[in-house]
């Protein structure tokens, strides 16, 4: 251990864990924020995003816990680990705990402490599907701290280190949204500055809808006489792989069928490259080779100025928005010759694999920043970081 820093439980740094009790208020009328885990974005928390607020009564009644200013609050159940300082007094349920410093520890130093050690405190959680970490389990961490000006000296080391890493990311960031954009601007140029004859959706493409299985039907794992069911969610994720029976499946698609998403949030997904039957939230579009390349057609699906329109298109005052067919098979498609269409493709095949690599750049880029960030904050509180400026 270096000299002059102190091995001890957080309770010695602590002056008070703060426990909220579990019900949430019913009527937000007042004016001290009831703040949940999607608040939370950096060091400082002092409003709530929701326009949620509390009045004393309802504290009082309720007996609420209201964290005073400059509390860590954080959350020991989901994201466990996230935690922020709040700059004025607010309330939260039970999956946060407040932990208000003693006169021994800085508060900065606390969140960057409790930041670097996410991986330690679900270690020490509890619980088979939902974990927790109860106010006992925190007050008898045992944490290694330096005396306070050394704490304040590591936080303004930190501070400009991680300043620096900030705007880096930002640079990254905004280089990956560029990357993005010159082919979604690309894109939409194509289908808007060519002089072409128009043909309607629905004289080059038939949109047929999936079916939808009862749920009895799926299993999770797959066994002969099943096939798997294609559902929007399987084009983002392989973690809800699900089969059916053979038998009570009738629309089916291959990895090189156009799939379209019928139902939103969002609204007209447009995908490729699973096998299977799918269900009624997917149309398989079906073009009319003679008429258009299957390619060109998919990449006209893609363009924004399409997308806008289903959008605006499938509004619904009441239930859940939805493509409108009879809408949609209005649309007007600009259609070249076969030729020009292939030629289309191929430029933007070309200039989608070059900007796929640019965003692989930009996105390695930000997990190396973070990566730098974990390593920084290890070093901090392994008491190598101000060594090196000795």
């Amino acid at each position: 251990m270096k000299q002059g820093w102190k091995e001890i439980e957080l309770s010695y740094f602590v002056n008070d864990f703060i426990v909220p009790q579990r019900d949430k208020p019913k009527v937000f009328d007042g004016d001290v924020p009831w703040c949940r885990i999607e608040d939370f974005n950096g060091i400082y928390l002092s409003d709530t995003k929701t326009n949620q607020y509390v009045n004393q009564k309802t504290i009082k009644e309720m007996g609420l816990k209201v964290y005073p200013v400059n509390t860590l609050i954080v959350s020991c159940s989901a994201d466990l680990g996230k935690c922020a300082i709040i700059k004025r007094p607010l309330v939260t349920n039970q999956t946060f705990i407040g932990l208000v410093p003693s006169e021994n520890v800085d508060s900065k130093f606390l969140y960057y402490y409790m930041s670097s050690i996410a991986k330690k405190l679900n270690e020490m959680a509890s619980g088979a599907t939902i974990k927790y970490l109860s106010k006992k389990k925190f007050q008898e961490l045992v944490v290694c701290f330096p005396p306070l000006r050394e704490q304040q000296r590591i936080v303004a080391i930190l501070d400009e280190c991680f300043a620096a890493l900030e705007k880096a990311k930002a640079n990254a960031e905004q280089n990956l949204k560029n990357a993005k954009e010159l082919f979604e601007s690309y894109l939409q140029g194509v289908f808007e500055s060519g002089n072409y004859g128009n043909l309607e959706f629905g004289e080059i493409c038939e949109l047929v809808g999936g079916s939808q299985p009862s749920k009895e039907q799926f299993i999770y794992e797959p066994l002969e006489g099943y096939i798997r069911l294609i559902q929007v969610r399987d084009y983002r994720t392989e973690k809800f792989i699900t089969y059916i029976p053979k038998s009570s499946a009738k629309r089916f698609c291959n990895k090189d069928d156009i799939m379209i998403g019928r139902y939103g949030p969002p609204i007209f997904g447009i995908f490729k490259g699973l096998e299977g039957a799918y269900n009624v939230a997917l149309i398989k579009a079906i073009v009319n080779e003679s008429l258009c390349d299957k390619d060109y057609f998919y990449w006209f699906l893609k363009n924004t100025k399409l997308r806008e329109f289903v959008e605006q298109s499938s509004k619904r005052a009441v239930g859940q928005d939805g493509i409108r067919k009879e809408l949609l098979e209005k649309y007007p498609v600009p259609l070249p010759s076969i030729a020009e269409q292939q030629t289309i493709v191929h430029q933007l095949d070309t200039l989608r694999a070059e900007t796929q690599k640019l965003e692989a750049v930009y996105q390695q880029k930000l997990a190396d920043l973070e990566e730098l960030k974990k390593s920084i904050l290890q070093k901090a509180f392994a008491g190598e970081l101000t060594d090196s400026l000795n």
